[in-house]
């Protein structure tokens, strides 16, 4: 806020006489914000909520960590010594020396992306639980 609070503040603590945690906070609750919530608070332009639900993918692969390997010649990707076998698809006979995109979601679960499309998905250990993209017989 601009120093707004670091310069107010402190200035009317002392001036009420607070010198201890516990009536400070009793001020900033009692007091303090109230006042300042009169002073600055505007009513909506608009009835309603402007909150909308999310629309995109599942946000488990947004909120993740991504890192960049390339495929080995085995077809598998190393990973924090894990070797995580890409699954045959039907777009691909295999996936050797290819860039790839690993996925470590929040639980520990894995995935592997090639471009936009996911590959296949791994358990903590690196065992394939997934694999989306089936191979055609």
């Amino acid at each position: 806020m601009f120093r707004t609070h670091q310069e107010r503040l402190p200035r009317e603590l002392a001036l009420a006489g607070i010198t201890d945690m516990a009536a400070a906070n009793r001020y900033l609750t009692e007091a303090y914000r109230p006042a300042f919530n009169i002073e600055f608070m505007q009513p909506a332009m608009e009835e309603g909520s402007a909150f909308v639900a999310w629309i995109g993918g599942p946000l488990d692969e947004v909120l993740c960590e991504r890192f960049d390997r390339t495929v080995g010649n085995d077809n598998c990707v190393s990973f924090e010594n894990l070797k995580l076998q890409i699954p045959a698809d039907r777009f691909r006979c295999h996936y050797v020396k290819a860039k790839v995109t690993v996925l470590r979601r929040i639980d520990g679960t894995l995935a592997i992306l090639h471009g936009p499309r996911k590959l296949a998905d791994y358990d903590p250990t690196g065992h394939a639980t997934t694999s989306p993209l089936k191979a055609v017989a």
